[in-house]
Parts: structure tokens; sequence; C-alpha cells
């Protein structure tokens, strides 16, 4: 297959250099992983060992992946806020930011000489002392390029990894470059079943679930900030505790959807004061305002953490996208 990223191969080069020489690859996603990070990392994991590397994969969160994550070939051997190792290196993949590395981010912030970030998002600014991070569909197309680096062969099961992470942070092929396709028809090569696939990672969903997801579309607020009209949907903190990951991740494509919306946000409550945000348009780029706030993401899609009441959440958030707005 043609290179992915033909304008990044000295950077591909000099980190598969750094991991072939390490004793240990420690590979660490995101907290409240979504496909892509654990994709990127079991692949990873996966082709490190194939090349004869001491590697495994770690979470910074005591809790398990969710259940729509289960059929990705390497999820079970996943360590959930266990010790790192003491030496080789620390390579994180889909972290935006540090502070998604959870329990890991001290101990990252004391030892950056150890850490390589491998990211697609943006707004990373990079926290390692190599940082690799290219503004792609998905995380999982950079775990591939690295792979021919590396000198390691792609098989079923590490395609199947990469095609996860690369099927579900593109909405199903909906967004993204020509790229996406050239590295999908790759994947579908070693005999994935891409309706199998979907419906174990994101079309499963229980009737509880469709009764908590009409809660949250009726809780729909628009409000205007400028010319935008920003449309907010709510999910409480007893809904979250029971909605699955997939219904959670349905409501927030609702928003990207509604038409006369320029930007659908989903505000997800945690506790009375503490809210995850998720941020979608077509029109606004939304990883402005997601960074401004302290979170991350990309142009159609991003997230932030906030604490306060939901109003002012929101009105923080108006003020933000109008920073945003008047400055493109």
């Amino acid at each position: 297959m043609a290179l992915l990223f033909p304008q990044a191969q000295a950077e591909f080069t000099e980190i598969a250099r750094a991991m072939k020489n390490a004793p240990k690859v420690a590979v660490l996603a995101h907290i409240k992983p979504d496909a892509d990070a654990i994709g990127s990392a079991c692949a990873l994991v996966r082709g490190l060992r194939q090349i004869g590397i001491d590697a495994c994969a770690y979470i910074g969160q005591p809790f398990p992946h969710p259940d729509n994550l289960r059929s990705i070939p390497g999820v079970d051997e996943v360590r959930y806020g266990e010790a790192l190792p003491t030496e080789g290196l620390i390579v994180t993949v889909d972290c935006a930011s540090i502070d998604r590395t959870g329990c890991y981010q001290s101990e990252l912030a004391a030892q950056r000489e150890r850490v390589i970030v491998l990211d697609h998002h943006r707004s990373n600014h990079g926290f390692g002392t190599q940082n690799l991070i290219i503004d792609s569909e998905s995380t999982t197309t950079i775990i591939r390029e690295l792979f021919t680096h590396l000198g390691a062969e792609l098989d079923a099961e590490i395609a199947y990894c990469l095609y996860a992470g690369l099927v579900t942070d593109t909405g199903n092929f909906r967004w993204g470059s020509p790229r996406m396709h050239t590295l999908a028809g790759e994947l579908l090569e070693f005999g994935l079943d891409p309706r199998h696939i979907s419906l174990e990672l994101s079309d499963e969903m229980t009737a509880d679930d469709l009764r908590l997801m009409g809660t949250a579309l009726a809780s729909l607020e628009s409000l205007a900030v400028d010319d935008l009209t920003v449309s907010f949907m709510h999910i409480d903190e007893a809904a979250l505790r029971t909605m699955s990951q997939t219904a959670v991740e349905a409501v927030i494509d609702y928003a990207r959807v509604l038409v006369g919306s320029d930007v659908g946000v989903v505000l997800k409550q945690f506790h009375e004061d503490r809210w995850g945000v998720s941020l979608r348009s077509t029109r606004v780029d939304v990883s402005v305002a997601a960074s401004a706030l302290g979170g991350g993401g990309h142009r159609p899609a991003a997230g932030y953490s906030a604490r306060g009441s939901k109003r002012q959440v929101q009105q923080q958030l108006l003020g933000a996208l109008h920073d945003a707005y008047v400055g493109e």
C-alpha cells in the first residue's frame, strides 16, 4: 500500500528505532476509551510483540472498557490502573492531552524523557520527548504507517483492531479523506466482516438505552450566540450510570445532524456540578472552543470537562464559541 503520511517518514523512522531499542514498551490508551484508543493500543502491542519486543497496554482508570469494545482482539489483556514498568518506553495513543492518561498523568510528567506521543488530535501540543501528531482520521491510521517502519506484519486480528478505530472515528466513513478508504480496503483483505464489526461496536442497544435516549433527546434546548444556533441536549447523572456507551455516542451523533443547528452539544452530568461536554459542528471549528476550555479534539468533533451549574456551563461555552467564531 502507498504511504499514508509521506510528509512524516523521518519521524516514523525515528520513533520506530526508539521502540526497537527499548527493553519494554508500555502502551497507554486514554481513559474512558473508545474503539480508536483500544484498537490503537491493542494493534501496537501485537505488532511490537510480533517483532520480539516486550509490550503491554494500560489505561489509567480502575474500571474496564465498555461492553461494545469487547470484540477487539487483545482487549482482555489491557491492564487498568496497574503500575507501569520502571524501564523502557511509555507510548501514549489517542491521548489528546496528558490528563487523558488518568492516574498515570503525574508519572508521565515526571518522566517525559521516556514518553512518546502518537495521536491524531490537532489540538494536541505534545507532552513527550517525541511527539508524532498528525491531523488524520484516526490514531489507527498512524499505527498502520508505523508498522511499515517497525517491520511488523498485518494479520486478521491486527486488521480488526485498526479497522475498529477507523470506522468509528470516521462515523462509518462519513467524514475524512480518500486515505481512509485506501486503508479500509487493505484491512478488509484480511477477511473482516464490516457488518459484524459495526454491530459489535455501535449498533446494539437495549430497550432501556432507547428509553433513556428519548429522555436525552427530549431535553433539546437551542440558544443563540452571534449568528450561530447552538443546540444543547442533557444526559443526567442517573441516566449516565445505566446507559451503554453505544447509546451515549448515539445521542452525540444526533447532535451533529440536527437541521437548523450550527453546533450540537451534549452535556453529560457526572455529578451535580461536574460535566463532560461533547461538541459537534459542520460550520465552526469546535476544537478551538474546546481547547480554550481545557479540552481538545478536531474541527468537527471535540470535548472538554467543566464544573458549575448547567446554565453556567452553557454560558461559558457560548462565550468560547463566540471567541472561536469571531476569530475565524
